[in-house]
Parts: structure tokens; C-alpha cells; sequence
């Protein structure tokens, strides 16, 4: 919407529109019984919940073109005001950064501002807002309240009327102040006047509300080095080259909104600095230019060593925010915030709180010497006085910007302080429920200024968003490894006459949950050995998968021969109905025979090291994948397992990778079984994983059992 037009719905249908300016006429007179300074109506959309600025007053609608449409759920005064059905009021620029963060981070000007429903007792039509400069008491008188709750009581009344009888809101103008006068600098006022101007020895020019220059002397057209026919009627820092910065334009934003005396200093190339001085009042802004004086050179440029804090960027925010949405666990994101956001801010220390069960947790701290300082408050009850409980219970931001003033309303911190002189307690709010609260500590007194405010409030919406998918992602890993260990044996039977070690890593990617599965079970006189790989890397995999662990103990538990134990765990995959496939090898140990009788689903051949080191693949018969066909059958082959022999079973995972032959991989992992295969067993399960457990990007589970003959007595 461009400025000065309304969006106003228009007429419909063949009724007349209603014949007055109806929202013009009370916002004006609304601003101008309680002396307000600007003001907008917004009118409740008929089809979807959002408010639709239809007028404003007193200010360019560009100073809120961000607001010109807003949801009724958005975290804004006038979406609040028709929500609750309430006055909403703002008393000033920090109450503003407290309650409304991304409002004061776009103007952060001392205003105060109240926003009223525009409703009868049946239905909301809309709502209004009013300002007020900075000068304005922080609290709303009664009669403000009163004056502002009737006329938009007597608004909502018309508007009812209206729709009642069909009549049309017809578009309305924004009401802005007169038309800038034109012609040559000199025609302002009277000639007297005009040649009075003139002879003033320093620049004088006249804004309107959305800054273009109205007048201008010769002496403002002289230090500017601007020509008065290029001025008239143009932005002054769209027209002075070297006033083209965001930083001038927002001094007369601040002028315009807080109603106060306003000042700059900027260099005109190569080396001169003029001093700007604003006057503002509801009708536009007087300015007055000079050269800058000594004085005001100290005062605007910072002193060594004393720079304002650095506030983030726009690039910076850009930045931080692709880094967050890379940040898998809570350790990521703190790690991430202390690397990026607290040098940008100017701090110096971090601390991450979250809570569990109504205690406070630390999730991670950065930048304290003494970490006893910080890890003491693990585990407090959220009840316990502290600032990072408070504001982890209520949300809302809390600033300290010295020692005295924290420990002043926490007593219990003086007790074994930080080595840190001023905080910014962030409430960490996603979801619209608190995750966590952001500590920024500050090695010195620190003034939090309200841009500063708005700014890291509004940074930590973006840590709670990383925060809240981190503390997810760690929970579902948490239960995904719980079950994983729960699925698999905690440790393996001694056997007499075999020794046994295993080894499971999941993989890297997802949850880190698979279907792989190992299994040692001892029988009267005998053993029984399995190993298989579910199809799949998440939790249906992994329940899958000890529901075939548990079939097969069951089943060899009743005496089943090994090819009868894959017939039966086959049928059982198909009754469950499962869309996943599973691989096994499984087999009968007989270590008293020196003998093992194997059946296979499958799955990757075994290979049996003999005593003499050399080493060779198990080429068994076997069926296909589990779950596929019914009537499959799953020959057993009998293997010599001598004294000494080594039977090494695995899953794919430890010789599958991309851009790998298998048949080279299973040769490689021969040559290592033959060059390995005499040290203690751990030992060599420990070699055989530690390629796949170096890997960043393990693709696959891995899981392996090994199985040696001990010489018999």
C-alpha cells in the first residue's frame, strides 16, 4: 500500500457507500481529545482472521508498513486489543522492548502507545492505536482511558449500524499535514519573512512527515552543496548523496515519533562535518544546519577503547539463522551461540538453561573461569528465587546492567559470585511456551539501551526455535538408543568350549536405530548363535527386529533344528504383516563334536579362520530375505569347527560402503581376520569396527559376532 491511500475495503453491490469520512473523522478526533500525535484504524477482516489497516494519521503509513495486515494471533497491541477484548497499553520504549520485542526492534523510539477494541458486545469490528511522544506519563490517565474507550464504543456502534443496513465503508485518505508548498526557496510565509531566513547564517529546511524538503535557504543549499531546485519536494538523504545512510533517515524516524529535539553529525566529503539539529512537531520536522563544532565532534565520535556495543546485523542475523537450522543437539546450539552471537553483542559469557520436572538444568555454559559458579543452580527448583528461574517461569526478559542491581533483587548470588559485572536473562519462547532461558554475561557494567533490548530479544526467538528442535532431536536419540540397548543383550553367556565377543554400532544417519541384531543363546549341551539385519534405520526396524530375536530364542528354546527355526521366524514375519524384509544366518554350535550346523536367509556369507591362520568364506545354501515367501525353504550345511577355529558373522554395514565392490570388501576383511585373528577377541572386534567407527557418515548399522573353538579338556 502506497502512502496516503487507505485500505479500506470498497464499495459492493449497488448501496451507497456511507457518506462521511466515518473513520477519518473519529480517529481525528479521538488523537486530538487526548492529544495524541498519531493514530491508525484497522478493520477486522469478514472472511479470515487478520486486520487490515484502513487509515492512519499523524505519520507516513510506511512508518507501519509492516503491520498494514496482521493476523489476530500476531504479538502486536492491536491484535491483542481484539483478542482479549481490552485496552492494551505501552507505556514507553522499554515496556515496549519487553512486551513487543519485534515492534521495538523496528522502532526504537521513546512512544508511549495504546490500542483499543473496536466492539459492541457481539461482535469486533476492528481496532485502533494512538501515540504518544516520549514526553507522555508512563501510565494512561482515566480520562485518557475513558475518552479513547467511548469514542471507539461509539465507532463500533456505527460500524454496527452500517453493516446492518448493508452500507459500505467507501475508501478513506490517510490524514497527513498540508501539502508541501511549492516554488523557489524563499516563498515560505511572508517576503519579509522569507528575506529574513535568507540572511541567517546558517541552514534552514522544512520536512514533511515523510521527509521531503519543503524549504530550504541559501545557506542550507550551500553546506549541503545541493542545488534548491534538486531539494524541493525530495527526501533529504535521497537528494544529498552523502546523507544516503539508514542512520540519518532514522534520526528523523526518532524525531517524527518521539516528538523530541533530534541530532546528528555527518561528514560531507572530503572533510568538512556539519551538524544537523531537528525540531519536530505533528506537522513535519525544522532543521537547522551548521559545521560542527569541536564538542559535538567528541560527542559523536566514540572514544578509544570505548565503542557502543556491536548490535547484530541484518547479514548477521541471515548467518546465524542458516547455522541454527544446522545445529542437530542442544551442544550444537550452544556451541553455536557462543561462537556467534555472543563476540557480536559484546559479551563475554554464556550460559543455557532449561529445566526437567520443575528443577532448573544447565544445558551448557561458555566463557566462566570457575565452572562451580554456574553448575551450582542444576537441579534448583524452578521455584527458587534466581533470575534465570523467573524469567524461564514468566517469560519476559530481565536486564542487570550492574552487580549491585542483580544481587539488590536476588540476595541469594551474593553467595560465591561470578566473576561477570551484567547480564541479559533472554527467555528462550517457542511454540508459545518457554524451552529455555539465554544468559549473556558482561564482563563490566553493561547500559542495555532499547535497541539492544529489542535486538537480543528478538535473536532469542531464533535460539529458542534451534533450541526447542535440539532438545527434540536429543530426546528422540535418548529413546532410540534406550531401545536399542533394550533390544539388544547387555552382555554375552559363557559357553564351555566357546569364546564369544560382539560389537553393534548403529548408523550415523536418522535416528541412529537400526535393525541389526546379534544373539547367543546356551542349550542343554550346545549353543545357538544368530545374527540378522531388519530392514530399515529407525524405530519399526528396531522393533522389528526384537520381535525376530525373540522368535528365534522361542523357537530355539523348543529344540527346533536351525533350518526349522528360519522356517518358523519366516512365517512369522509374513502373519505380522510387516512391509519390512529381514537377513539371518543362524546357527547350532556343537563345540563338544567340534561342529556347527548353519542355515541362512539372505544374509552375508560367514567366515571361519582356522587354526593355521588361514582363512576362508562359508559358501552355505540358503533361502531368501525373511518375510517374502511362505513356502520358502532354508537348507542347514553342517561346518568342522576345530579347536582354534574362529567364526567371524557380521551384517553388511562393516563391509558395504559407497563406491565398494563387496566381494573386495569381504576379501580385504579376510586379509584382516588373517593377520588379526590371533589377538584376544575384544581385541580383535575392536580392529575389525574401527574403520566403520571412525566413519563420520556411517550409512549403515554394523554389527558383528565372533565365535572361537576353545581346545577341549
Amino acid at each position: 500500500m502506497s502512502e496516503g491511500q487507505s485500505s479500506a475495503r470498497a464499495p459492493t453491490g449497488g448501496r451507497a457507500p456511507v457518506g462521511r469520512p466515518l473513520l477519518s473523522l473519529t480517529l481525528a478526533s479521538m488523537m486530538d481529545e487526548v492529544h495524541a500525535h498519531s493514530g491508525a484504524v484497522y478493520l477486522l477482516s469478514p472472511d479470515q482472521p487478520v486486520l487490515e489497516m484502513a487509515v492512519m494519521a499523524g505519520l507516513p503509513r510506511a512508518f507501519a508498513a509492516p503491520w498494514e495486515r496482521v493476523g489476530l494471533s500476531a504479538p502486536i497491541p492491536v491484535s491483542d486489543a481484539v483478542r482479549e477484548r481490552r485496552l492494551v497499553w505501552v507505556g514507553g520504549e522499554e515496556e515496549m522492548a519487553r512486551h513487543y520485542p519485534r515492534i521495538a526492534m523496528v522502532l526504537p523510539y521513546p512512544f508511549s502507545l495504546a490500542a483499543l477494541p473496536v466492539s459492541t458486545a457481539a461482535k469486533a469490528y476492528g481496532a485502533v492505536f494512538v501515540t504518544w511522544p516520549g514526553t507522555h506519563p508512563q501510565e494512561l490517565s482515566d480520562w485518557e482511558r475513558d475518552h479513547l474507550t467511548a469514542a471507539c464504543d461509539r465507532l463500533a456502534v456505527r460500524l454496527e449500524r452500517a453493516a446492518e443496513q448493508s452500507l459500505p465503508l467507501a475508501p478513506e485518505p490517510d490524514l497527513l499535514a498540508a501539502p508541501l508548498v511549492g516554488g523557489m526557496s524563499g516563498t515560505l510565509g511572508t517576503v519579509e519573512a522569507a528575506r529574513m531566513v535568507s540572511r541567517l547564517p546558517y541552514g534552514l529546511c522544512s520536512l514533511d512527515l515523510h521527509g521531503r524538503v519543503g524549504f530550504a535557504n541559501a545557506a542550507a543549499t550551500e553546506l549541503l552543496g545541493v542545488p534548491a531546485n534538486r531539494l524541493l519536494g525530495a527526501q533529504m538523504w535521497a537528494s544529498v548523496p552523502w546523507l544516503n545512510d539508514p542512520v540519518y533517515e532514522d534520526r528523523y524516524r526518532a524525531a517524527l515519533f518521539s516528538q523530541h529535539v533530534t541530532s546528528f553529525v555527518a561528514l560531507r566529503p572530503p572533510d568538512e562535518w556539519l551538524s544537523f539539529r531537528l525540531y519536530p512537531s505533528t506537522t513535519g520536522l525544522s532543521v537547522r544546519i551548521s559545521r560542527a563544532r569541536a564538542a559535538e565532534m567528541n560527542r559523536a565520535a566514540p572514544r578509544s577503547g570505548q565503542g557502543r556495543p556491536r548490535l547484530v546485523t541484518i547479514t548477521q542475523v541471515l548467518g546465524l539463522a542458516g547455522a541454527l537450522t544446522e545445529a542437530v543437539g542442544v551442544q550444537d546450539v550452544v556451541q553455536l551461540v557462543a561462537d556467534e552471537i555472543v563476540p557480536a553483542v559484546g559479551s563475554q559469557g554464556l550460559v543455557m538453561l532449561g529445566s526437567r520436572a520443575g528443577r532448573l538444568r544447565i544445558l551448557g555454559h561458555q566463557g566462566y573461569a570457575d565452572a562451580r559458579v554456574v553448575e551450582r543452580f542444576d537441579g534448583m527448583p524452578l521455584s527458587e528465587p534466581t533470575p534465570g528461574s523467573q524469567v524461564l517461569r514468566s517469560g519476559v526478559p530481565a536486564f542487570f546492567e550492574s552487580r549491585e542491581e542483580v544481587e539488590r533483587l536476588y540476595p541469594a548470588l551474593l553467595v560465591n559470585p561470578s566473576e561477570f559485572a551484567a547480564w541479559a536473562y533472554l527467555p528462550l519462547i517457542a511454540s508459545g511456551r518457554p524451552v529455555g532461558t539465554c544468559v549473556l554475561s558482561y564482563a563490566a557494567p553493561h547500559h542495555f539501551a532499547t535497541e539492544e533490548r529489542a535486538v537480543l530479544t528478538n535473536l532469542a526467538g531464533l535460539i529458542a526455535q534451534a533450541l526447542e528442535r535440539a532438545l527434540l532431536y536429543d530426546a528422540k536419540h535418548r529413546l532410540a538408543h534406550g531401545l536399542q540397548e533394550a533390544l539388544l543383550p547387555h552382555t554375552l553367556p559363557s559357553l564351555a568350549g566357546i569364546e564369544a565377543a560382539a560389537r553393534y554400532l548403529p548408523a550415523t544417519q536418522g535416528m541412529e536405530i537400526g535393525g541389526d541384531f546379534y544373539d547367543l543363546v546356551p542349550t542343554q549341551g550346545m549353543a545357538a548363535a544368530v545374527i540378522g539385519d531388519v530392514q530399515g534405520h529407525n524405530v519399526t526396524a528396531a522393533g522389528l527386529m526384537g520381535q525376530v530375536r525373540t522368535a528365534v530364542r522361542a523357537y530355539t528354546a523348543v529344540g527346533q533344528a536351525p533350518e526349522e527355526v528360519m522356517r518358523s521366524t519366516n512365517r512369522l514375519l509374513l502373519d505380522l504383516g510387516a512391509d519390512l524384509f529381514a537377513s539371518c544366518l543362524y546357527l547350532r554350535l556343537d563345540p563338544a563334536h567340534g561342529r556347527a550346523v548353519m542355515s541362512r536367509a539372505g544374509h552375508p556369507p560367514p567366515l571361519l579362520r582356522r587354526p593355521d591362520g588361514r582363512v576362508r568364506v562359508l559358501d552355505l545354501a540358503g533361502g531368501p530375505l525373511l518375510g517374502i515367501d511362505g513356502s520358502a525353504a532354508y537348507p542347514s550345511t553342517e561346518v568342522d569347527l576345530s579347536p582354534g577355529s574362529l567364526l567371524v558373522l557380521y551384517t553388511d554395514g562393516l563391509v558395504e560402503s559407497p563406491g565398494t565392490d563387496f566381494e573386495d570388501a569381504v576379501a580385504d576383511l579376510c586379509r584382516r581376520i588373517t593377520d588379526l585373528g590371533d589377538l584376544p577377541l575384544d581385541d580383535l572386534a575392536d580392529a575389525l569396527v574401527q574403520h566403520g567407527a571412525d566413519a563420520e557418515n556411517r550409512l549403515d548399522d554394523i554389527a558383528l559376532l565372533l565365535l572361537r573353538a576353545l581346545p577341549r579338556d
